[in-house]
Formats: C-alpha cells, structure tokens, sequence
C-alpha cells in the first residue's frame, strides 16, 4: 500500500460515512436533503468561517461555485447574508434560525454516530481519533525541497 493511500483514503472514507449517516439522520427527522458542498460550507460557518472567500479557498473552489451554494442555502432557510460590520461592502453567511433547529438535529445525529462508532471500533480507538484531530498540527506544510523531476 502506498503511503498516501494508508491514511487520506481511510479519512476521506470516514468524512464520508460521517456525512452520509448525517444526511440520512436529517432526512430521517424530516429535513430536506443536503448537498455534500452544502454540508461543508454549513460545516465551515458552524467553525467560524463567515466569508465567502475564505469558504471558497478552505474548500479549494471557486468564489463563484461557494456563492451558488450559499444562494440554495438562502433559498433553502437554512443560512442568511449579513452585513460584515468590519467591511461595509462585503456580507458575511450566517446560520438562520432554522438552519440552528437543523444543528440541533445534526447535534443528535454526530451523538449518536458517535456511540455506534465507540461500538464498532472501540472507545480507546474514538477517544484516540478525537485526540489527534484535536491536536495542533501547526501550519499547513507548504514548503518542500526541489528534487529533480521524475521522468
């Protein structure tokens, strides 16, 4: 197994067992169906991000594609444009007052994801993952040194 296959993979396929069972509990309790780039934008404004651009360059999209979402988000009810008190010309995405009854949800679903996954692989193992997860990791690296070009 290659490097990179022995841990990205594995954490993309845990992202993605987390986000389904999110979606199918949402739905489960009567919500509408949520878009993977919708889970992650509402996943980037729960953390603190409030700017379109900053969503965009965290989720490694264009301006333009987070815009889109955030507009169906609108529609949807579930976020809502305010104005950024810090620049008079930008708006900043907040979460509307149902999209925090739908994190109220979500809150239950993560719960009880959670108490099955300590089932599944074990409480030492969950409380290990939220441990490394948890940690500084420091900044991204993005600085490598040059090596000659495979050919």
């Amino acid at each position: 197994m290659q490097a990179a296959e022995s841990f990205i993979v594995p954490l993309l396929q845990a992202f993605v067992w987390f986000d389904d069972g999110l979606q199918s509990f949402l739905q489960a309790r009567g919500w509408h169906q949520v878009t993977r780039s919708q889970s992650m934008i509402m996943a980037n404004v729960v953390i603190g991000v409030h700017k379109p651009s900053d969503i965009a360059r965290n989720l490694g999209i264009s301006r333009q594609a987070v815009h889109t979402t955030i507009n169906q988000m609108i529609e949807m009810g579930m976020l809502e444009l305010r104005d950024d008190i810090n620049d008079r010309r930008a708006k900043i995405v907040a979460i509307s007052e149902m999209g925090r009854e739908m994190g109220r949800d979500a809150d239950l679903a993560m719960a009880a994801m959670s108490a099955e996954l300590r089932k599944r692989i074990g409480t030492r193992n969950v409380d290990n993952l939220i441990k490394a997860f948890s940690g500084d990791w420091g900044a991204a690296m993005t600085e490598w040194p040059k090596v000659e070009k495979r050919t």
